[in-house]
């Protein structure tokens, strides 16, 4: 009796065992990787983690599932987005100007003393200009998903106040690997030198370079104010934050998922960019604490403008001047 029973036993079991089967099948997680090289505390770690993550499970129902790396954990910004667009990553945000170098069209959204504040910035860069980028992602292999805010540049050194363009000159400032940047630094006088934000510290404190020029908040969380006496407003910059994932994996995705993908992300950005702005406020007055801070008056700010005018033209040469001629019209459209 007990050994018929045991015989019959696996096949009773079958039904229940495909049907268990099944249903682990039907909720199987999908789990993506994601890196950034901005600090945990900054803005858009904060929003990737507690808000992408979040809404990420929510309304993919549990089936895609994140792993964030911030804080330069899988490498530099150039190490992520090489990732990206060989596939070993599926997605980063990044300062564009490590993206330049291969969709070269975001240096028309990088000129100097162009956005005058962040809500003209984002007006431009969520319009036709930015949908034109976007499609430049695309041919290089990238699908673009969002832009949050880096913010507005401004320079440290452990030389000298920076109270005027003259006092900029032959000084040797770190900027991030985007050649009008570069361009627009030495026609203010200075010394620009390229190099990954990830050797920056070190630099500074042996005096590799004199300064450095982020916005409030990463000269904070970097702590470049340990390294650095002076800080001005300089505010040469509107600096973007993209949000870029490979291509081919994306849309290789489930039409629900993708989706869920751009809902979480749409989320992220709102949520960072909402936050931006105190987190500014809040960077500048620690900085002030142990910072010499010097405040550029308007009219030093117009000859700097005026100075650094002849970058435009050779942004026109390198990315075409009808988007050049785009962007600075939607900018004083959006004024």
């Amino acid at each position: 009796m007990e050994e018929r029973q045991v015989k019959r036993l696996p096949g009773k079991l079958v039904p229940l065992a495909l049907a268990l089967t099944l249903a682990a099948g039907a909720h199987a997680q999908e789990k993506i990787r994601v890196a950034g090289n901005f600090a945990t505390e900054h803005t858009s770690s904060v929003a990737m983690e507690q808000v992408f993550k979040t809404e990420l499970a929510k309304l993919s129902n549990n089936q895609l599932a994140v792993d964030i790396f911030p804080a330069m954990q899988l490498g530099g910004a150039k190490e992520n987005v090489d990732a990206v667009r060989s596939g070993a990553l599926f997605m980063t945000w990044v300062g564009v100007a490590f993206l330049s170098r291969i969709v070269p069209e975001l240096e028309a959204i990088s000129l100097p003393f162009l956005m005058p504040n962040r809500t003209v910035a984002f007006k431009v860069v969520d319009g036709p200009v930015g949908h034109l980028i976007d499609q430049k992602y695309a041919e290089k292999g990238f699908a673009s998903l969002g832009w949050m805010e880096l913010g507005t540049r401004n320079i440290t050194n452990s030389k000298r106040p920076i109270r005027a363009m003259a006092d900029l000159k032959g000084l040797k400032i770190r900027l991030q690997p985007i050649e009008t940047h570069l361009a627009t630094l030495r026609a203010l006088g200075a010394n620009p030198v390229s190099m990954d934000v990830k050797e920056l510290y070190s630099a500074l404190q042996q005096g590799v370079v004199d300064g450095q020029e982020n916005p409030y908040p990463i000269i904070s969380a970097n702590r470049y104010g340990e390294v650095q006496k002076y800080l001005s407003n300089s505010a040469h910059f509107f600096d973007f934050i993209a949000i870029v994932a490979n291509r081919k994996q994306f849309e290789s995705m489930k039409p629900e998922h993708r989706k869920a993908v751009q809902g979480a992300i749409a989320a992220a950005v709102a949520y960072q960019r909402r936050i931006a702005a105190e987190a500014d406020a809040k960077a500048l007055e620690e900085l002030r604490k142990k910072m010499q801070y010097d405040e550029i008056p308007p009219q030093a700010h117009e000859e700097m403008r005026k100075a650094s005018a002849g970058v435009i033209e050779q942004v026109k040469k390198r990315v075409g001047a009808d988007l050049v001629n785009r962007v600075l019209a939607e900018v004083a459209q959006a004024r």
